[in-house]
Formats: C-alpha cells, structure tokens, sequence
C-alpha cells in the first residue's frame, strides 16, 4: 500500500480592483483574515491564510493589487506584489463575471507569463451571484480567448461566488491538486501566521475606508499603541483594552475621520470594535486617536514606522 500523496504549498490570487481576491481568501480559509473594501489598494499587507486538509495544506497570500504607483509606499506594494509572484507556486487570476475583461486583466496576466519561474495560472470566474447562467456562460468563452490571445494555459477555469459560496470547494480542491508534493508547513487549526496586532489594526482600516472618497482611502494608516487585558476583571468576563491611533495625511482629513462632533469617529470604532470582538473571543474596549503625518506615503522614514 502506498502512502495518499500530500501536497503543500503558496498560491495567491490576483485581478483589477474588486474582483474579490480578499473576500474569496477568506471564504477559503473559513475565517476572516483579509480585509475587502470596493476601494482600490485596499489590501496592503501579504496576509497569509492557512488551508489545512487530510491531502494537503494550501497557503494563501492576499496581496495588494499591481497598479501604477504615484507615491513611495505604491512602488514598495508593487515590489513586493512582485515578489510575491515568484514564490508562489499556483496564480488565481480573479476574473469577474459581472464586468468585462479588459486591458488592466490582460497586462497583469502577461506581467505573471514574463516571470522567469512562471507559476500555475488558474481562471477564477467570480461573482457567478450577480449575473445570469448566459453571462456566466459567455464570459467563460471570452475568459478561454484570452489564454489563446496571451499565448497562456489555464490549468483550470472554475465559475465561483464567495459571497454566495458557490464552487469555493472545488476552488480549494483545485489548488491543493495543483500543489507539490510537501510537508504540512503550519500546525492543524491554524488559520494565519499574522500578528494579532496587524490583524487588529487591518479591522480599523476597513471600518474607517467606509464612505470615504477621493484620495483619502489612499492616505488612511492604522498604528496600534497597546492591547492590554483590563485589570481587575472577573475571569469569566475579560475586557482587552486595545489602543490605537488612524493616521491621515492632512488636517482636513483628520477632520473628515473626526466627524462633526466626533461623529465618524465613534461610527469607525463602532464597527471596528465588533470585527475586533470576533477576532480576539473576548470583549474589547478601543480607544481611537487622529494623528496627521504629512504626506507620509512618500516619506521612507514614516513608510519604515508603519511598517511598509
């Protein structure tokens, strides 16, 4: 009797923004650990999600997405988007039903076919949810001319939602088929190797994008000052005390996140502190500060602080 093959390996996704690269991480991994917003340049972070199963154990990287860097902290997502690429082993290139695929998805597919180690690619025909099966139908068509006009191969094209979890199994599945033979690289149970402060602070930031406009999502920050359990509590009703400060560019940002009256700013820590509760499995208290650090995207030695 031979042993079952185990796979392991990296496999991120990418596409345009909102083409549901974080929303379909997290349907993935079972748990959030990626944030999504409609904004673009949202994730910033290569949060890395842990699939664990009898046949192999599959390690997602939500990258931000590739695009024509105007600031300091742009060229280093970029560079490190980049980077990325060569080391994982399966692309998921996120192709959304409900738009059509255009220049943006083409130079990005051929940016990954230029790579010397040039992974698997994988077409992810997401958010089936929002169109008709016909929509569904021809966008598989316009999805199977593009691997010919690029002179690419998709091992697989899988229609999926992860919003109406359609397809994520045979998603996962896939993935893990198209992996090497390997160890089991994280314990079993583990969803993410991520500070719990990264985490914490990427919560804040996707509360705080909501309703915002222009170029303010680009000059938002979260930087966490302390998380300490509160004193003095009963054990069966802990409190973890979680300060932190959102950093803007401008005043007239700050007062933007401020709101009248402190208005916007208690909404953010209303949302956030929710988000934060399920993280964490205990009550939280968070204490939320506005601080202005001019034009810190094109600043290394505020870039380096925050840790870009």
């Amino acid at each position: 009797m031979t042993e079952p093959t185990h796979r392991s390996g990296f496999a991120c996704f990418v596409g345009r923004p909102n083409a549901g690269k974080s929303t379909l991480t997290n349907a993935l991994v079972g748990q959030k650990i990626a944030i999504a917003s409609s904004k673009p340049q949202t994730t910033r972070h290569a949060v890395r999600g842990i699939v664990t199963q009898d046949n192999g154990q599959l390690v997602l990287i939500d990258t931000p997405g590739l695009h024509k860097p105007r600031t300091l902290l742009g060229k280093r997502l970029n560079d490190l988007v980049y980077e990325t690429w060569s080391e994982v082993d399966v692309v998921g290139v996120c192709l959304p039903c409900d738009q059509r695929i255009g220049p943006g998805d083409k130079f990005i597919i051929n940016e990954i076919a230029k790579l010397k180690r040039r992974p698997t690619l994988v077409a992810l025909a997401t958010k089936t949810d929002l169109v008709s099966k016909e929509r569904v139908l021809s966008h598989l068509v316009d999805v199977a001319a593009v691997a010919e006009e690029l002179d690419i191969q998709w091992a697989e094209v899988i229609p999926c939602s992860a919003t109406a979890g359609d397809q994520i199994d045979l998603v996962r599945e896939t993935l893990i088929s198209l992996l090497p033979e390997g160890p089991q690289y994280y314990p079993d149970g583990e969803i993410t190797d991520e500070p719990t402060e990264t985490l914490i602070a990427e919560l804040i930031r996707e509360a705080a994008l909501e309703g915002v406009r222009d170029e303010l999502p680009h000059s938002i920050a979260v930087m966490i000052d302390e998380i300490m359990p509160r004193e003095d509590r009963p054990e069966d009703k802990p409190l973890t005390d979680v300060f932190a400060t959102i950093v803007v560019e401008r005043d007239s940002q700050k007062g933007i996140i401020i709101g009248h009256r402190g208005s916007r700013l208690k909404e953010i820590g209303t949302t956030a502190r929710e988000q934060i509760n399920r993280l964490l499995g205990t009550r939280v208290h968070l204490t939320l500060h506005v601080k202005v650090l001019k034009e810190w995207q094109r600043d290394a030695k505020y870039l380096n602080r925050l840790g870009f």
